[in-house]
């Protein structure tokens, strides 16, 4: 009697759906893609209990005849490819035939749809279907999906809470919306509005309906191509950051994909220019011939495989550090009205009234004289306002201003001026820039002085370390150290590069030996010359509580505007900050006043 047997349909469908169906946010992801591929100008999502009770999406593309609907449950049914050539030549998401059997088959479906004539109306329960009729003869299509995963118990007890549920799928929609801005998303759920955009394919505009106005402000625009790749979108400004990795959506020719190396390039561009455990807002866009990639890697197709990998890298590399390197990035606080914290009762003897006083917040945003770009905003009522702003948009020949130190606070903070406003900078990071730099370009020099000690400094290793310092030796000799093996698991320093301060060499030298260690593996001489760098400018940089005359106030300042980038210390903290006048005479109620007075 033969023991292997050919499952049943349903059942082969309920262990697909296991891969394809991991939660809500994977329904709404296979539905929505559908809508796009049906090429549909507005996608509706509504939701009820974060989509555990109920998922209704609703398009207006271009349906389904009646034949169509009931195959498209089938499994490996797709209109979107005929043969393994097409495989090649992806332009739609969807292509596996894979993700209505596999739903339909945890779930209970209702689906109406139609091209613009008769309409037809589905039914299914547990994958099997319960009602074939026609239907109403709207074009486009309503899908109903009810009581996830109700027959399969194991995966609705591992459901998570309703706000993680909630929270995926918006995520997901935010990463949608971004890649086609040309099409109006709507997500409700229990009849509340998450998510809405117009549709105007402006990408800026939708950036603003998901994170704000604030953020949308603080874009830069980004494009560049090479003989492979062509890449576009918008990038934050280094002060705008997030502490997770989420906010930097990658999409490859309106795929939204996830991609580690990509990331990294990306969070490796801003090194810095912000904290290395921060991360960017960034929405890329890769537009690439489908025949370098291999979407076909998971069920989910957020998974990719790209030919010529080092290139793709190296132009986002390129492009963001360009972006960023000629921009004034010096932050602006700018005093906002906020909103009434308190009221105040003042009683009148003929009339008691309520007078509200607004509390002034400080806000720290960027803005550049002379370039102008249009930010929406909507006012109350829901009307569109047109708003100039002054985000990052175009090229900025003078990266830092003049400004003029008038004196120093706590030892710590420089004091400058100029027509324009105010400027307060941070001495020690300041310096710190200046040294980052500095050190920098001397370790990538080979003709860098050396310098011998007096002293010898010999230092022990355990028998591990040893053997990784051993094998890297050759990256301290060529960095002008004198160094040596020296009895067991030690060696011997007897001179060092010039650069090195003269104060606490012993400490120094052992520091840079462990940067060695510690980086042994994927060793990288970029990398491991940045560390060097950073820890010697913290080390060489004026300290707080120093008191600095205005000529080594001047002369920091002449340093600093000399820097690539003089707006951040190496850690990514900003190293100047701002005051426009009109906001230092809103701070003492002077603004729309004779302010010689």
């Amino acid at each position: 009697m033969a023991v292997i047997k050919v499952m049943d349909e349903v059942l082969a469908n309920k262990i697909a759906a296991g891969e394809v169906v991991e939660r809500c946010a994977s329904v709404v992801k296979e539905l929505v893609e559908n809508s796009i591929d049906a090429e549909s100008t507005e996608i509706k999502v509504e939701l009820q209990d974060s989509g555990t009770k109920e998922i209704k999406v609703i398009d207006n593309g271009k349906g389904m005849d009646k034949e169509d609907a009931v195959l498209a449950f089938s499994r490996h049914a797709t209109s979107k490819i005929n043969d393994e050539e097409d495989l090649f030549h992806l332009t739609t998401l969807g292509f596996r035939g894979e993700a209505l059997a596999s739903i339909a088959s945890v779930s209970k479906v209702d689906l109406k749809t139609s091209t613009g004539n008769i309409g037809t109306h589905v039914v299914l329960n547990g994958g099997k279907i319960i009602t074939n009729e026609k239907g109403d003869a709207r074009k486009g299509t309503i899908i109903t999906v009810s009581e996830l995963f109700y027959n399969t118990p194991a995966r609705l007890k591992h459901m998570k809470s309703l706000y993680t549920e909630l929270a995926s799928i918006t995520d997901y929609m935010n990463k949608l919306s971004l890649s086609r801005p040309d099409i109006r998303f709507s997500l409700t759920n229990n009849g509340n509005n998450i998510l809405l955009t117009d549709g105007h394919n402006n990408t800026l505009k939708t950036i603003q309906s998901i994170y704000g106005s604030d953020v949308a402000r603080k874009m830069l625009e980004i494009h560049g191509e090479n003989a492979d790749y062509e890449i576009s979108g918008y990038i934050s400004s280094p002060e705008v950051h997030r502490s997770s990795r989420n906010n930097m959506i990658t999409l490859v020719n309106n795929r939204v994909v996830k991609n580690a190396d990509i990331n990294r390039t990306i969070n490796d561009s801003y090194h810095s220019y912000k904290p290395d455990n921060r991360y960017p807002i960034t929405v890329l866009h890769i537009m690439v011939d489908p025949s370098v990639i291999d979407v076909n890697i998971h069920p989910t197709k957020m998974d990719i495989k790209f030919s010529k990998m080092d290139t793709l890298l190296e132009l986002i590399k390129e492009t963001i550090v360009k972006t960023i390197s000629h921009k004034n990035l010096i932050p602006e606080v700018v005093i906002k009205e906020a909103k009434p914290k308190y009221q105040e009762m003042t009683l009148d003897l003929e009339r008691t009234e309520s007078k509200v006083k607004p509390v002034q917040e400080e806000i720290i945003v960027n803005t550049f004289e002379d370039e102008e770009n249009v930010i929406y905003e909507e006012d109350n009522a829901g009307d569109v306002i047109m708003e100039h702003e002054t985000p990052y948009n175009k090229y900025d020949e003078k990266v830092m201003p003049e400004m003029y130190p008038v004196g120093l606070v706590h030892g710590t903070y420089i004091i400058c001026q100029n027509e324009k406003g105010m400027y307060i900078i941070d001495q020690h990071a300041a310096k710190e820039r200046c040294n980052y730099e500095l050190f920098k370009k001397q370790m990538g020099n080979p003709h860098v002085a050396s310098t011998p000690l007096l002293l010898p400094v010999t230092i022990e290793l355990s028998n591990s370390e040893f053997m990784i310092l051993k094998q890297n030796m050759h990256i301290l000799k060529d960095l002008k150290f004198d160094i040596a093996e020296f009895g067991i698991n030690s060696v011997i320093v007897k001179a060092h590069p010039a650069w090195i301060p003269t104060t606490n060499i012993e400490e120094t030298i052992r520091k840079i030996i462990e940067i060695v260690i510690q980086t042994e593996k994927n060793f990288d001489i970029e990398k491991f010359n940045e560390k060097v760098a950073i820890m010697m400018s913290c080390k060489k940089a004026i300290k707080a509580n120093t008191n600095i005359t205005l000529e080594e106030m001047e002369a920091l300042i002449t340093d600093l505007r000399k820097c690539q980038n003089p707006y951040n210390c190496p850690h990514g903290r900003p190293t100047i900050i701002f005051y426009s006048n009109y906001d230092l005479e809103k701070l003492f109620k002077r603004s729309g006043f004779d302010t010689k007075k």
